[in-house]
Parts: C-alpha cells; structure tokens; sequence
C-alpha cells in the first residue's frame, strides 16, 4: 500500500520572481515595516492594470505579475503600499478620491526619500517641492488646482493605487496605526543599538540572505493566507546539532515549543521547502497530537502523513522531497482516522517506511518549553492553532485564493466543533442500549388524585417486584494495580449515575485479576453506596468476558463495558460491547466497540 512520490525536479525562480521575492524579504525583514508587512496579504493580480501594485482597504497588496524591477524597486513599491494603511489613508472617503490618492502618495513618497529606503521606480514621479505638506493641505491644493503629475506617484497613470472594499469582520480589528507605531519603535530601538556598537546591523536598504526554510515561511505569511497565521507563530530551528541529538533527518515539528526543524545537511529546494513547512503546518492546525486519543504515535503519525501529502499534492504546494514523502492515491478522500485503521494491521512493514523526521520516527514532536501553557496564560494552544486554521481558511476562500480540497475543507471545518465530552458520549450509549419508555400504570392499586380534581382517579405507577433482566449489562472491571483510584471511582460513579436514570435494575460486575471475581448482579444503588474491589495484582481481561459469554443467567443480548487503562491481554468480544479508558492511554489491540476516553 505504501508509495513513496517521485522527487521534485529542482524549479529555478524566473529573475523576475526572484528579484520580487528579494524585495519582499526586504519589507519583511526592515524593523519598521514588519510589523505592518507581516499583517497584510500580497498576491499577484493578472488583470490589466498599468501599475506597480495597488493596495485595499482590506489589507490586501496586488502586485503585477508583468512587472519586471529590481528587488529594490519592489521593496519601494511594497512599503509604499504598507505606508497607505499605516498612515490611516483608508479611515475617511473622500468626494474627489483620485485627489486624495495622489496627496497620499506625495506624502509617503517624502517619508521613504526622507528614510533612503529602496529605490523610486522612474515612472513613480519625485515628490513636488512647492505643495503643502500635510495631506488635508494637500488633498485641498489639487482639488482647486488639479493634482497633475502628482496621480503617477502611486505607480499608475491614474493615480489610483488605493482600492476601498467593504469592511470584513475578519480585518476590522486590524490596527495598522499601531502596527506602524510598533514599527517605529523597533526602527528608533535598532537605530540605538548599531550606535552604540551593541548590533551588527547591515544597511537597512539591504535584504538580510535568507535560508530556503525561511523564504518559504515568508512566503507562506505573504501569499497563502490558509497557512499564512499558523507559519508566522512558529520558529525555524536550522541546527544541524540539534536535528541529529533529536533524529531529523528532513524535519519535524514540536506545537508545544512552537518550532518547526529543518536539517540543514538536507538541500532542499524552494518548491521541496514549501511542501514540507506546509505539510508540518497542517500537523499542528488541524490538531493531530491531541486527536491522537491512545493510538499508536508512530502509525497515528503515518496516517496523517498520508492524508496530509495527498492533500497538498491536490493543492500543488511546492514538490514532495524523495525522503520521507508518503502518498498513496488510494487513501484519497479518507481521514486519518479511517487511515489508520487500515493500516494498523500491518505494522511490520511500516516500521520501515520513514516520514520526514526518518525511518521510525515522527516527525510530529512532542515536548518542548513544557510550562507556560499549564499556567493559563492566554489561550491553550489547541484553540491557538484552530483559531489560526479558521480565520485562514476563512480569508483564503473569500478572497478566492484558490481551490482546496473538500477533505482538508471539511476537516478544518470540524475543528470549529466543540469535542463532545467522553460522558456525553456514555450517555448516549446508554440511551441506544437503554432507552426510556413509558412507566407502566394500573388502576389495580389505590389511585392517585390531584388536589385540582380530586375527583378523577388516576393510575399509579407499578414498580416491578423483581429486576428487568432486559435492563441490564456487564461491567468487566480492570482491578490492575495500574488502575488509579480516582479513575476507577470516575468511571463506576458515572455508570451508577446513568444506570439509576435509565431504569438499569442490575448489572453485572466482574472483576479481572489474575483470575475473574464474579461479583454477580447488583443494583445501582449497591454500587453506589459502597463496593469492594478485588485484585491489583496483574490483569488478563478475556476470562472475565469469557465469563460472562457462558453464563447461562446472563441475557445472551446484554452489552457489556469493559473499564481498562489499556495494559490489558488481547480481547475477542462476540456481542455489543464498549471501552472506558484514560485519554492518555491505548488499547493493544484495533478496538471493534466505541471508546470511550476518560479524563483521568
């Protein structure tokens, strides 16, 4: 069933893409625009407009792809483009808008030649010497004279590089003032440090050389906003000492530390890079750690590596590297759960598989600066990294980025869902096997009135003189000395508490040792009261169930609930049956039943 894709062919970047893309690193890495940079949207916008790029009120820069300028240039017309929403040119309409654009551009114009930064493309008119200074001043200069040359600051021969859309929920908490303000402070603060020796610091004109991992997170934040909040949170570990203590051979991911690590003894192109910091993005964003819930970690690890790489095969993110990339189109349109099942059963030769972390390993980590998130600072990082999965998906479809597929779709859908608790969970079992029906009444006994009409009989409710032995099931209990007291006394209180409301009249308890201890049928409230447990010695489950299977006064139709922490023999059940288990553990084996994971 394993396939490994065939290697991407190394993509050289056109010259003209490359220089953009230096030019963007410029942007992204100059302490006063990053701020601002980092919270927009840049893509490339095919239609024909004659300009460098225009920017929306929604936060969102187009570039023209036909554009061919040096990397300084781009750098220009890119912060440029940040400057309109910094400066707040957005927060008022103007009746004559085409002036207020140009007054804008003059204005920013001024302040990048003032800052030496990048370079003034030639068809981008100098700043007017003999014109107000301010905006407002400004704005009413050209309505009463005409703005003249003045509309071709902006990149365009219509002066017309601000595009006002509708407000989005989604953007109207963007403060670009403040994201300015950050930027300013953090110019004036480096700025201190090259003075006072404290920093090397090259000129800020000059774009620091970035690793391919890096580029591709750029670029991630940049131009693929479905990913774009998930690649900005995360570091990039580029250690090569670091990667073989931990045993990365391509690389992996640890959501807890919040670094992803790439090995840099591995050459990966920018495609290769891509798809592996995408394919690390989606672990975390849709939640594989902890939907893990007891499986296997390495298979668990594989099944997500399979749905993952068909995922972004679909959406044509980069090139797969040739190690470590496991696809499969026969798993298409399946989710990692489903994934797993499968292959569970093959165990042995998947052990020698690899994913990008190697053959063994996974590449989804676990550990990490383990502290902060316990001391409820701020959001868990599960609802973190949701959160930064929906509003990504949320902007990449309405901004019609692109297709994605339905599977990813859906399953970023699902994380929106509240988990249902695991009682939720036993409760509706319990309404499947049990369900309520109405109390059976007779007008044999002495009747019941009501003070409103007291003259109208009424039947009362008859209670049955012996157990239903319709009502009833089988609790085979794992009395291990691996069994923590409060599990055990969670999982028996939430049993009597469901069985006195559906009506159970017994049930049968059957405790599992080194041998079964048949504590025979009891009624709820016997349980509840106080029970003896047998056992904490070893355990070995299949007696007990083989117990119960043979009873002759045991209902051949009765279901049973077998509580286990999941060290536990292999168990072959031949009737309805359901698992209570601490959320930390696993079963040794492919459950048949529903599990039910208990918060231990």
């Amino acid at each position: 069933m394993a396939k490994r894709g065939p290697r991407g062919e190394a993509s050289k970047l056109d010259p003209a893409k490359e220089a953009f893309e230096q030019g963007s690193a410029m942007v992204h890495d100059h302490p006063l625009f990053a701020p601002l940079y980092r919270m927009v949207y840049v893509s490339q916008d095919e239609s024909s407009f004659d300009g460098w790029a225009r920017v929306t009120s929604t936060g969102s820069i187009c570039v023209q792809p036909n554009r061919r300028g040096r990397p300084e240039e781009w750098a220009y017309v890119l912060a440029h483009a940040c400057l309109h929403l910094g400066f707040e040119h957005f927060n008022l309409r103007r009746q004559r808008p085409k002036e207020w654009n140009a007054a804008a551009c003059v204005t920013i114009t001024r302040f990048l030649d003032a800052l030496k930064f990048g370079q003034r493309p030639a068809d981008m008119a100098a700043a007017p010497g003999d014109v107000p200074n301010e905006e407002e001043k400004l704005y009413l200069h050209y309505c009463e004279h005409g703005a003249g040359e003045a509309l071709h600051h902006g990149g365009t021969a219509v002066g017309g590089d601000m595009i006002w859309l509708e407000e989005r929920h989604w953007r109207k908490s963007a403060d670009w003032a403040e994201a300015l303000a950050t930027g300013l402070r953090s110019g004036v603060r480096s700025a201190v440090d090259v003075a006072g020796g404290a920093s090397e610091q090259l000129s800020l004109n000059r774009g620091v050389k970035m690793s391919a991992a890096q580029r591709a997170r750029r670029w991630f934040v940049s131009s693929y906003p479905l990913l774009g909040a998930l690649a900005d949170s995360f570091d990039i570990i580029e250690d090569a000492a670091i990667c073989k203590r931990l045993e990365i051979q391509v690389a992996a991911v640890d959501p807890e530390a919040q670094e992803i690590y790439f090995n840099p003894g591995i050459s990966l192109t920018q495609d290769e890079c891509r798809f592996v910091m995408a394919h690390e993005l989606l672990h975390v964003g849709l939640s594989h750690l902890s939907r893990r819930q007891g499986r296997h970690p390495y298979l668990w690890n594989v099944a997500c590596d399979y749905v993952i790489n068909g995922w972004l095969m679909e959406m044509r993110i980069g090139s797969p590297p040739a190690q470590g990339f496991l696809f499969d189109p026969e798993l298409a349109g399946l989710s990692a759960e489903e994934v797993y099942d499968r292959i569970a059963n093959d165990l042995r030769r998947l052990r020698k598989l690899g994913t990008f972390a190697g053959r063994g390993m996974g590449d989804l980590r676990e550990g990490g600066k383990s502290g902060w998130w316990l001391q409820g600072e701020g959001v868990d990082l599960d609802a973190f990294y949701r959160g930064a999965l929906m509003r990504g998906l949320e902007y990449h479809r309405s901004e019609g980025r692109g297709l994605l597929p339905a599977g990813l779709v859906e399953s970023i859908r699902a994380l929106d869902r509240p988990a249902i608790p695991w009682d939720v969970e036993l409760a509706r079992w319990f309404d499947e096997h049990f369900p309520l029906e109405d109390p059976p009444r007779s007008y044999a006994r002495p009747s019941r009135r009501q003070s409103a009409t007291p003259d109208i009989p009424r039947p009362s409710r008859v209670y049955p003189e012996a157990w239903d032995q319709g009502r009833t099931f089988g609790v085979v209990l794992d009395t291990s000395g691996s069994m923590s007291r409060s599990l055990l006394g969670k999982c028996l209180g939430s049993i009597v508490s469901y069985s006195i409301a559906r009506e159970v009249t017994a049930l049968r308890l059957v405790f599992c040792d080194a041998a079964p201890y048949d504590a025979g049928f009891l009624p709820p409230e016997a349980i509840a009261e106080r029970v003896e447990v047998r056992g904490r010695g070893g355990t070995l489950l299949q007696p007990g169930i083989r117990l119960l299977e043979e009873a002759k006064d045991f209902p051949a139709d009765a279901p049973l609930l077998v509580i286990t922490d999941g060290a536990c023999d292999r168990l072959r059940i031949g009737r309805e049956h359901a698992y209570l288990l601490p959320d930390y553990a696993r079963l040794p084996f492919t459950p048949k039943g529903p599990v039910f994971r208990v918060r231990d």
